[in-house]
């Protein structure tokens, strides 16, 4: 068997040195520093992979919530014109007329007073256009047998009292006439 040569005996710092790294140890010494290494770097790109994957899902989940929000944006905005379209004055009226309503009279405004001002006219229903269903005063009121009569509509000068008192009846409009107030600019 060969005979391994012997090393120079070490004195002083290099001596204190050598006895901190064991020599015939030096190969086992190195395996787990390296399986440490190899370690490290397999976790660190492996936790990068399971970063950049929920990174994509997330962006994935962004663009589809963005293009969600754009399919409702453009849904309000249709509805949103549907709703114009049927509130614009001229849809207004003629829905009115269809629904067999008539332009109203001259109206009569209450001062603070109490006092009437003006003298109401009535609507008049030949001057409206009759196209869809018929007016409420042609149809049939009355109710099927077993039920109650529909209430007694309230005339002009009658009122119900507040707070469940007797009725009284409300003061009668002037027959004279008198002005109307003057509309105010800007309503």
């Amino acid at each position: 068997m060969p005979r391994k040569p012997e090393l120079p005996e070490l004195k002083g710092r290099a001596a204190r040195l050598a006895r901190l790294f064991p020599a015939g140890r030096a190969k086992a010494a190195r395996t787990p520093f390296v399986l440490l290494v190899v370690l490290l770097l397999g976790g660190g790109l492996i936790g990068l992979l399971v970063l950049n994957s929920a990174l994509s899902e997330g962006s994935f989940k962004l663009a589809d919530l963005q293009k969600r929000t754009q399919n409702l944006t453009d849904e309000e905005q249709a509805l949103q014109r549907t709703i114009d379209a049927y509130s614009a004055p001229d849809a207004l009226e003629r829905r009115a007329h269809e629904l067999g309503m008539v332009p109203g009279g001259d109206p009569a405004f209450l001062d603070p007073n109490g006092t009437v001002r003006g003298v109401p006219g009535a609507a008049t229903p030949e001057a409206a256009v009759l196209e869809g269903p018929p007016a409420p005063e042609a149809l049939d009121l009355t109710p099927p047998p077993g039920l109650p009569a529909p209430p007694t509509p309230v005339t002009g000068a009658q009122r119900p009292a507040p707070f469940g008192g007797t009725s009284a009846t409300a003061p009668a409009a002037s027959t004279t006439p008198q002005s109307a107030p003057t509309p105010t600019p800007g309503r």
